[in-house]
């Protein structure tokens, strides 16, 4: 029986909650720890990756893609109906705004403060499109070549990865993008920067759409990734 659409909703809610507190949760701790700012990076890319495993592992029998851009191409794919995707994706932006309002509050920071870390210049921006790139192709690579037991080690590993190889520290998720706004921390970025980041990772997405179209025209059941 495939999981309700309430049900659907709400592991997207809360999963992308928990992903959302732990990229900025862990960006708090690293800063607070150490001010070698490749310790911080480092420090978040593994938590990052490690919740990642975790989430999808345990969330993706009733729904795990945590990323509109993800179920985006879901609908492209006309593997999710736009009606179920606009409810997913609504539950994606605003269980990540709560990861990050969670996150400020653990740390016994205000619940919302608005990021003044601006990340703005073409390079940024073509990191972002080659990290979202990356992702939604690892992600359906994975589902085309019937291995969707590896996603979520396929996907920490490329997250932990465009972490560090990256310009832009692989936000690749727009969803993520917006929640962390509401936190002037390490891992925040400024309100006026979201607008072009998140374009770019729809630019991402829509470039492996294509390039996946091309590696593999023939879908390998079961095509959706989150049930």
């Amino acid at each position: 029986m495939a999981p309700s659409l309430v049900a659907r909703a709400t592991a997207e809610l809360v999963g992308t909650a928990l992903l959302v507190a732990t990229v900025v949760g862990s960006g708090v701790m690293a800063t607070r720890l150490t001010d070698d700012v490749a310790l911080q990076l480092l420090a978040n890319s593994l938590a990052t990756g490690a919740a990642l495993v975790a989430l999808i592992v345990s969330l993706q029998p009733v729904s795990a893609a945590f990323n509109p851009v993800v179920t985006l191409v879901e609908v492209a794919l006309r593997v999710l109906p736009a009606r179920v995707a606009a409810h997913l994706v609504v539950a994606q932006v605003v269980g990540g705004a709560l990861g990050a309002v969670l996150a400020n509050v653990m740390f016994e920071l205000d619940p919302v403060t608005l990021s003044t870390h601006d990340r703005t210049g073409t390079g940024l921006w073509v990191g972002e499109v080659v990290a979202t790139l990356g992702l939604v192709l690892v992600i359906f690579g994975c589902v085309r070549a019937a291995r969707t037991d590896a996603i979520a080690w396929a996907v920490a590993g490329w997250i932990v990865a465009a972490y560090w190889f990256t310009s832009s520290t692989s936000f690749a998720n727009p969803a993520v993008t917006i929640a962390r706004t509401l936190s002037d921390s390490f891992a925040g970025i400024s309100p006026a920067s979201v607008p072009m980041f998140v374009l770019m990772q729809l630019v991402g997405g829509g470039i492996a759409l294509g390039v996946l179209r091309l590696l593999h025209p023939t879908p390998s059941p079961p095509e959706a990734i989150d049930g």
